[in-house]
This record gives C-alpha cells, sequence and structure tokens, in this order.
C-alpha cells in the first residue's frame, strides 16, 4: 500500500493559492488514475484503489496545512503503513518556481506542513517531493504562499504540475531511488 499526501489549506478561499500546490498535484494524480474524493476519512478529502495490484490512498487533509501530521497519522495507523510507502507533496519557498526535487526523507526546512507530519510520526523517514514557488522579493512570505501564481507563472505552475505527476507514477511503481534518479 502507497499513502500520498497533497498539502494544502481547504476551502475556496485558498484553492488556487501557492500553498495548494500538493493538492493541485494530486488531483492530476486522481484525474489521471481515474479516482474520486467519494468520502472523508481520516479528516481528509480520501480516496483508494487499486493499480497494477498497488493499493494507492491519496489524501487531502481537510485540518489545514500546519496541522496535516494530525490526518496523516490517522491514515499511517488505521493502515498500518510503514513509512517507507508514505509521500508527501509539498511547496517550497527555497526552490526556483516550477523545479521539483525528490527525498526519500530529510529535514522539514522550515515547511509547518511538513513539520506537522514529522512530529506526528515521530520521524522526518518519509518522502516528499517539493515544488519550488520561488521567494519573494520583499514582503511577507507567509502572505506570498497564500497568493495565487500570476498569469505569467500559470505555463510554469502547469509544467511542475505535470513532472511531479510522472514522478509520482514513477515512485509507485518503480520506487524512490528510480525516481530519485530520473527526476532530481
Amino acid at each position: 500500500m502507497k499513502i500520498i499526501v497533497g498539502l494544502g489549506n481547504p476551502g475556496k478561499k485558498y484553492l488556487k493559492t501557492r500553498h495548494n500546490l500538493g493538492f493541485m498535484v494530486i488531483d492530476r494524480l486522481a484525474q489521471q488514475l481515474e479516482m474520486e474524493y467519494t468520502q472523508k476519512k481520516f479528516q481528509s478529502l480520501f480516496c483508494k484503489k487499486s493499480v497494477d495490484q498497488e493499493d494507492i490512498v491519496l489524501l487531502k487533509p481537510q485540518t489545514f496545512m500546519n496541522l496535516s501530521g494530525v490526518a496523516m497519522k490517522e491514515a499511517v495507523d488505521m493502515y498500518k503503513c510503514s513509512l517507507q510507502d508514505l509521500m508527501v507533496i509539498c511547496d517550497d519557498l527555497d526552490m526556483p518556481l516550477g523545479k521539483i526535487r525528490i527525498r526519500r526523507s530529510g529535514g522539514c526546512g522550515g515547511h509547518l506542513g511538513l513539520e506537522s507530519i514529522a512530529g506526528r510520526l515521530g520521524s522526518t523517514d518519509f518522502s516528499r517531493l517539493r515544488i519550488g514557488i520561488g521567494r519573494p522579493a520583499d514582503g511577507d512570505p507567509s502572505d506570498y504562499v497564500l497568493s495565487p501564481f500570476s498569469k505569467e507563472e500559470e505555463h510554469m505552475k502547469e509544467e511542475a504540475i505535470e513532472e511531479a505527476y510522472q514522478a509520482l507514477k514513477t515512485w509507485m511503481f518503480e520506487g524512490i531511488e528510480a525516481c530519485m534518479n530520473k527526476f532530481n
């Protein structure tokens, strides 16, 4: 079983913001795998499907970004999923817009959603796919992450979502090493 969690904030107010890039990627994955969020479970929008003999669980926590660990911990406990079978998708201020990076484990880099997950799981030994949103030249980063992409940035955002989707397919069926080798 693989559990894939896209991080973001619930509600229309945040729908198209930079901080919801994890939701955008997991929505693309759900669409491509013909999965639908038909229920709410683990304080998340939830769907599960067997794909090529692999059970895939997709989660979009509805706890707000900084409490994402609450939802993820419930799912991990319920399915008794090992940390190596978890993937978290999130935005990253410290990477250029549109760049993706996959890691098998590591620090949280100040990302409060990842910190919440690491705190609840008691470990940072879970895979993560980070997507760069860039850092604002000036102003408050918290305002920036909650702002929508500009018209000029839309193309780069869409390319990043597609690349992230391809990386997730590789991770699900070929493993983390193949995924990192192909996409980092």
